[in-house]
């Protein structure tokens, strides 16, 4: 009996080392992936007179993506679609899981590379031309041909769907309270009811949202008064933010609309997380158009006017310099008046790779008095 118990203690004795040691070592924390993609549980063994063949559903395609960053999983996925609903047979697979329905294995789904560019026309004394045809421009995109023009309208009367973003930070705090009234006449002449939608998003060191989309304009007027002016300024972090939580994520609705910001700042950024150019990639990517309205009334050009009116060209839209704070009011108005006089083309570009890669937009009139302005390029979807 002694030898018996002396062989049981010895065979125990290396699971008690080892259970001892891994209790010493840190918890890994979990990646992402494993959350939203749990590991599948083993197979069981096959049978000896009939080997199991591999499930060929989606899920197993799905279950072996390697864990990624956030921001761009969620690029991924906006810019591909169908991926998620595509079926995917596993290599080697002879036959169909009974488990799969028949319909999830016939569908198919093609991705139609169409690129969609809202863009403004405008005379050499900067007035809008509105009654230009098709055939009055060329397009290129990555600096050839495009392939097809898929639709094209003039005057388009979408659905906006518009982000009101608002310095609050300390630098603006003297100026504070007529940009918010001009912002509120802004949205009362801009947004129709059961049509558009706008959200009104106040930034320092953070962005906050005091009023998400909405077709009332009392409760955007009520989330532009709800803003108090104070703090840093963390402009890129806003502007990010608006693009890919609010109208890049939620407005995800059946119909085509038309999304822009209009910002009002100095300009100056000094608490963003996200540099510049990360907050211009988010809005071409998103397709927003972005009109900055200056706070700087200084009389001179500031490092702040220059940021200001690169995001404006990147994307398409444009910045404004009121010389008096008065003239902010008159910026609304030109914007609001821009936004009903704009073209909307649909092209499919030539020599199409989803590759992700960033891609050249360019749109000319053929009469060379006319000025087109339309974002810079857009990212090609993912494979």
């Amino acid at each position: 009996m002694k030898f018996l118990a002396i062989l049981v203690l010895a065979a125990a004795l290396p699971w008690g080392l080892a259970a001892a040691q891994d209790s010493t070592q840190p918890t890994l924390p979990t990646a992402p992936s494993a959350v939203k993609y749990p590991p599948r549980a083993p197979a069981p063994p096959p049978a000896t007179t009939q080997p199991a063949a591999p499930a060929s559903d989606s899920s197993t395609a799905t279950q072996e993506k390697p864990a990624q960053n956030p921001t761009t999983q969620h690029n991924d996925q906006q810019n591909s679609p169908s991926q998620s609903a595509t079926t995917t047979a596993a290599p080697g697979a002879g036959t169909r899981s009974a488990e799969v329905p028949d319909d999830t294995v016939t569908t198919i789904r093609k991705r139609v590379n169409e690129v969609n560019v809202v863009f403004t026309v405008t005379d050499k004394r900067d007035h809008f031309v509105k009654d230009l045809t098709q055939n009055d421009f060329r397009v290129f995109d990555d600096n050839k041909p495009a392939l097809s023009v898929e639709s094209f309208s003039r005057e388009t009367n979408l659905p906006l769907r518009v982000g009101l973003l608002i310095d609050a930070s300390n630098s603006i705090r003297d100026r504070f309270k007529f940009e918010q009234e001009s912002a509120i006449e802004f949205l009362n002449q801009i947004i129709r009811f059961h049509y558009d939608q706008a959200f009104v998003i106040g930034f320092d060191t953070t962005p906050e949202v005091t009023q998400d989309f909405t077709d009332n304009t009392e409760l955007l007027s009520h989330g532009v008064r709800m803003l108090r002016a104070g703090g840093g300024t963390a402009m890129y972090d806003a502007i990010y933010y608006a693009c890919r939580d609010k109208l890049l994520k939620e407005d995800r609705g059946v119909i085509a609309t038309r999304r822009a910001i209009i910002l009002l700042s100095d300009g100056e950024d000094n608490q963003s997380r996200v540099s510049r150019e990360e907050a211009i990639e988010m809005a071409q990517r998103a397709e927003v158009i972005i009109y900055a309205i200056s706070t700087n009334t200084s009389g001179l050009v500031s490092r702040g006017d220059k940021v200001l009116k690169h995001f404006a060209e990147e994307t398409g839209g444009k910045a404004f310099f009121p010389f008096k704070i008065e003239d902010v009011a008159n910026a609304f108005t030109e914007i609001s008046d821009e936004l009903r006089s704009q073209y909307a083309i649909s092209y499919k570009p030539a020599d199409f790779i989803a590759n992700g890669k960033y891609r050249s937009i360019e749109i000319l009139a053929d009469n060379k008095k006319y000025h087109v302005r339309a974002r810079k390029g857009y990212y090609a979807p993912t494979q």
